[in-house]
């Protein structure tokens, strides 16, 4: 998060323990992620990290998948959040929500979760409520396989926006 950035000759020559503490955060509670990214070195450049991070995502077997998403907290929780959901989180105003915005988006995460059986994940950088509420809204409606790409999709681009933030 607030890291010293590292060069990509640094970030390559990282041992497999000291590669997974810079970057085993990338993926909300999924160390493993960066894990097995990390046997894909040397890296050409940031994206070519984000890739093979992302290429393990894909790689894993759905059960992986479903932990990965139930690793990330509900949007607008008042729950404990790591440190990058806690500041991605705040700068959305999530953090500051109404007692009537939090009950509508507490309510829509509820009818998600139970529909999905993960919570609902937004890539909330750069979003407003309005924005993450009509998301939530609609993809209540899609069907499982089609929501489970598409929370995915949305945990590439929040791991997408973490990695950025360290180079």
């Amino acid at each position: 998060m607030s890291a010293v950035p590292l060069t990509i000759a640094e970030i390559n020559a990282l041992d497999l323990a000291a590669f997974v503490a810079r970057f085993g955060g990338i993926y909300e509670h999924s160390p493993w992620v960066a894990e097995k990214a990390w046997q894909a070195r040397p890296f050409a450049d940031r994206e070519a990290l984000e890739r093979a991070m992302w290429n393990v995502v894909q790689q894993a077997d759905r059960e992986q998948q479903l932990g990965l998403l139930r690793e990330h907290p509900p949007l607008g929780t008042r729950l404990a959040l790591s440190d990058y959901s806690r500041q991605e989180q705040s700068r959305a105003g999530l953090a500051d929500l109404s007692a009537l915005e939090r009950s509508e988006l507490e309510e829509l995460n509820r009818t998600y979760e139970q529909k999905f059986g993960f919570p609902y994940i937004y890539a909330v950088r750069n979003a407003n409520l309005r924005a993450i509420l009509e998301s939530c809204r609609n993809r209540i409606g899609a069907d499982a396989e089609t929501e489970l790409a598409e929370s995915l999709r949305q945990v590439s681009r929040i791991a997408g926006f973490r990695l950025a933030d360290l180079f």
